[in-house]
Formats: structure tokens, C-alpha cells, sequence
């Protein structure tokens, strides 16, 4: 399938003034010169204006070509939440390459998978953070590496900055990440003109104007610190972007205090944490006005507690790296932005929901249904590989359960693919079991979700020994580890039984293994 929007389609969209013909590139110098000396993003060690961000990204940009990056070339890039990251990617989509996103937690399995499925030509990451050489990870995986905390790159960014012609906007710009339902992450191809467009919809709906300020408490990578509104829709709103080294509470809350934070985004687990630590801080939040919660469904009795704990007003986002972003408005009754996840932030958002074993079938109005979506910001197939996640005429399959209301806001009631969102980071439960199946102990595996009240699910796996052979618990996670995956995908619970319990067709039966794992929970 092709990863283009039909000719109809795109000029539908040109002509409404979604797509504008703009790249990121050209998007940072009209930002440079209309907001020159108001600060555009704040690291630990860096606090950059426009102007400054735009020229580390002209040089950065040179620096790149220089050292042999073509237009159209794909780069890794494997950043924490520095403000190099920012100039970073923009040197890259000035010099016409295109950021392939890792996160900071992915190992040697997940960047091998990302430089061979993009045919990337190098991996841009940093030394030493948080205790792993990610340098080191990187030249595993890849010949052409650069950190930018090391001489190399210091030199690169140093390069004067030349006129480079500006890449098409109707052209991929970066390759985002999939959740990774059936396995190791899809690569997502996303264009300046599409991507744009939700970034400025996006800052729009969230109210963001040049005295906002955004906290990125999220690995800055991640679709939603990004662009929902994100860094990205901070800078375009001619916001402060504040870049958060952890997410913890008491980091945020010195962020929130010391650059008078007005909006930020977390997911429930985090939005819980923060909730109960509010009660007992020193720190001054009153700046804040808004707390995004999303990346997962921030249940109803966690809702009632953000706006009363952090002193700011709730807004539910639920959105997806392919593309559907939904929010709650900031004007919305009560009961919409605590009962609900959103509903789409454009009038061409195209929405069904159908029966579940059958996407030509839609439901009737409020029954739970599977999300189908297409629209100018949504993509068409992916970069590597289509896996039957789109309709004949386009509609991307998103795996989401939901319940429609009258107002189009979309309640979020579960997934129908095989997949575990474990605080917002999305675990492929066949990856997990491939790696167990790995052990030379283990003859059968079976990853299951399992509700958790802090990080939403919990993943449990399920073996069957070899016969004769009697793996611990601890082990097997061990064995996981050591195979060089995030820390994510660790399982968090194992249980080791003597057979599975199967369907009527001999499948393993994952509704039963999940009810048992319930009845114990409830037991004990």
C-alpha cells in the first residue's frame, strides 16, 4: 500500500488550507526572525533563544552534510530530553534527512531493527546518560555513530551555515514509531505538510500562545511531547519549551516553579504520582494552568483528583503516532473532560466505529466499537510493511475499542489488538513471548495484560517449562533483560504453569490465562 494520500484526497486538503507547503525547516526561520530574542527552549545546561536554535540548526544542518548526510538519507536518532535534541532534528530536516525516533530506553534489539528496516545511514544518540553508554549500544548496531555530547559532533555544529535547498513538504519528514502490536515497532512516515498541520491544530486547541511555557516531562521522542501540542507546537505558538531530564515529581515541580510552567503533558501513572506528591510540596505551581493527560486512559476516579490536587484544569488527549489526535476543550462541560478522551481536532477527521470482526459493519450510535480514521493528518500505510492495519479505501485500522457520543467525543473503552499499554509505553505481547521462547527451559509462552492501578496494565507471562526443567520466575525476566530490550518489556510478573488452557480450535486461550491472574490478584 502506498504511504501517499490519493490525488483527491491531497488536493481536498491543500484547498482547505490544511497543508500549506511548509517544512520544518522553513518553519524555524519565519519562528527566528518573527521571535528572535524570546527564549525557545530550556535544557539543564542550555537556555537558547529563536535566533540561537535557528543558527545551531544552519550549522548543525551543514555540519551533517558535510560529514556525508544526503538528502533522504534516514538517521536515528536516540536523544534524551536535551535541548540538542532540538537543534538536532531540525539541522537534520534542513540538511533533507529524516529523524528515524528511538527512545531513550531502546537497546541493541530495537535500533537494530530501526537502522535495518529504515536503511538508515547513521544513529545519532549521546555518551553516557542515566548510566548506560548508548554510544556503545549504538556502534554495536550501526558504522556511522555521533553523540552529541562528544568532540565530533562539537565540531559538526561548529560548521558555518550555508543556504541548502529546502526539502518537498509534500515529502516524508521523519519516521515516527508504531506501538508494536504485533512485534517490534512499524516505522510511520509522517510529511511536513501533514505533520504541520497537527501541530498547529494542536496549539491552537490547547490555547498556546507566545507567554506559554510547555514542560516536556516525557521522553521528548514520543509522538505526544512532540506535537500534541508538545515542543513543537510550543516553539510554533512562539512558546518557551522546557526540556525535563526525568518526569519525577520533584523535577517537574523545580521546572514547573522556576520557568512558570503553564502547560505539560503526562501519562495516568505519572499524573497520579504527581497528584499525591502535590499535597506535601514547597513548590510554587500556580503557574500551571494546564495538565494533558494521556498515552493511556486516565480513568475517571484519577480525573476527579488532578484539577483539586495540582490546582490547574484537565484536558484528556488520546491520539496515536499514525496519526487521530483528540482532546478535550478547554471550554468543555465537566463531564466530557472527566468521562472522556476527546474528540478529533479536525472537521475532515473521518470516524467509524464498527463490530469488531467486522469493519464494514458500523455499530449503532453509543455502542462500543472498533476505531477506524482517516484525514489529513492520518497516514496511509506505513514505511516498512502494511500488516493489514488499513481498509481497501484507506481508513486506518487503530486497534482502540470506543464509544462515540452525540458531541463526537470518543470514550476509550480497551484494545482489540494484542497489545499491552503499560503506563503508556505499548508492549507487543508476541515479542515478549519470543524472547521467552528463546530459553532453552521454556517450551511454551503467553504474554497477558492484567489491570494495574498505577501504570493502567501490568504485563504477566505465562510459561510451560521443558519437561523436567523448573525456571524461576526471576530467571526468566534475567534471560529478557540480558537479550538487550527496554526496560519496558521486561515482564513484570511470570508465572510458571504445567500446560495452557486452549479454545475450542486449540489456540491458547489468553481471556482464561487473564482471568486466572484476576481471581488471584482478588485472593490475595
Amino acid at each position: 500500500m502506498s504511504t501517499t494520500w490519493p490525488t483527491e484526497f491531497a488536493a481536498r486538503y491543500r484547498a482547505a488550507g490544511y497543508w500549506r507547503g511548509q517544512t520544518f525547516g522553513a518553519l524555524l526561520t519565519a519562528l527566528g526572525a518573527a521571535h528572535a530574542g524570546r527564549t525557545a527552549v530550556v535544557g539543564d545546561d542550555a537556555r537558547w533563544t529563536y535566533a540561537e536554535l535557528d543558527d545551531r540548526a544552519h550549522r548543525v544542518a551543514a555540519g551533517l552534510r558535510d560529514w556525508g548526510i544526503r538528502p533522504g538519507d534516514r538517521v536515528v536518532v536516540q536523544l534524551p530530553n536535551v535541548a540538542e535534541f532540538v537543534a538536532a532534528v531540525f539541522g537534520l530536516w534542513r540538511a533533507g534527512a529524516l529523524p528515524v525516533f528511538a527512545l531513550p530506553a531502546h537497546r541493541e534489539t530495537e535500533l537494530r531493527h530501526f537502522v535495518t528496516q529504515s536503511g538508515a545511514a547513521a544513529i545519532l544518540t549521546v555518551g553516557v546518560y542515566e548510566r548506560h553508554d548508548h554510544a556503545a549500544t549504538a556502534r554495536a548496531v550501526a558504522d556511522r555513530v555521533l553523540a552529541v555530547d562528544g568532540a565530533e559532533y562539537a565540531d559538526l555544529a561548529a560548521t558555518a551555515p550555508r543556504g541548502l535547498p529546502d526539502p518537498d513538504p509534500a515529502g516524508v519528514a521523519f519516521l515516527q514509531l508504531s506501538g508494536g502490536s504485533t512485534g517490534l515497532p512499524k516505522l510511520i512516515p509522517r510529511t511536513h505538510d501533514d505533520y504541520l498541520y497537527s501541530v498547529r491544530e494542536s496549539a491552537r486547541i490547547c490555547g498556546l500562545r507566545p507567554q506559554s511555557v510547555y514542560l516536556a516531562a516525557l521522553p521528548v521522542a514520543h509522538n505526544y511531547p512532540l506535537s500534541s501540542p508538545g515542543v513543537l507546537g510550543a516553539l510554533h505558538a512562539g512558546a518557551k519549551a522546557v526540556l525535563a531530564p526525568r518526569p519525577d515529581a520533584d523535577t517537574a515541580f523545580r521546572l514547573i516553579e522556576a520557568e512558570r510552567v503553564t502547560i505539560t503533558g503526562v501519562v495516568p501513572p505519572l499524573a497520579a504520582a504527581w497528584a499525591q506528591a502535590a499535597a506535601r510540596t514547597r513548590r510554587d505551581l500556580s503557574s500551571l494552568e494546564t495538565l494533558q493527560v494521556g498515552g493511556a486512559k486516565c480513568g475517571r476516579e484519577l480525573a476527579e483528583r488532578i484539577g483539586p490536587a495540582l490546582g490547574c484544569q484537565l484536558q484528556q488527549v488520546f491520539g496515536m503516532a499514525e496519526g487521530l489526535v483528540c482532546y478535550t476543550r478547554l471550554d468543555d462541560p465537566a463531564a466530557l473532560v472527566l468521562g472522556t478522551q476527546g474528540r478529533p481536532i479536525s472537521p475532515d477527521d473521518e470516524i467509524r466505529v464498527t463490530d469488531p470482526d467486522d469493519p464494514a459493519v458500523e455499530v449503532a450510535p453509543g455502542e462500543v466499537g472498533a476505531l477506524l480514521t482517516r484525514g489529513p493528518y492520518t497516514i496511509r500505510g506505513y514505511w516498512d510493511r502494511d500488516a493489514e492495519a488499513f481498509t481497501p479505501d484507506g481508513f486506518y485500522r487503530t486497534g482502540d475499542l470506543v464509544r462515540r457520543l452525540p458531541s463526537g467525543h470518543l470514550e476509550v473503552v480497551g484494545r482489540a489488538k494484542e497489545q499491552i499499554n503499560r503506563g503508556g509505553e505499548k508492549v507487543a505481547a508476541a515479542e515478549v513471548e519470543n524472547h521467552l521462547m528463546a530459553h532453552p527451559d521454556v517450551l511454551d509462552a503467553a504474554v497477558v495484560g492484567v489491570p494495574d492501578e498505577y501504570l493502567g496494565e501490568r504485563t504477566c507471562a505465562y510459561v510451560v517449562p521443558v519437561a523436567g526443567a523448573a525456571p524461576s520466575g526471576a530467571d526468566l525476566r534475567r534471560f529478557v533483560r540480558r537479550r538487550g530490550v527496554a526496560a519496558f518489556t521486561v515482564p513484570d510478573l511470570v508465572r510458571v504453569v504445567p500446560e495452557f488452557p486452549v479454545t475450542g480450535v486449540g489456540k491458547t486461550s489468553k481471556r482464561e490465562l487473564r482471568a486466572a491472574l484476576t481471581a488471584h490478584a482478588t485472593k490475595g
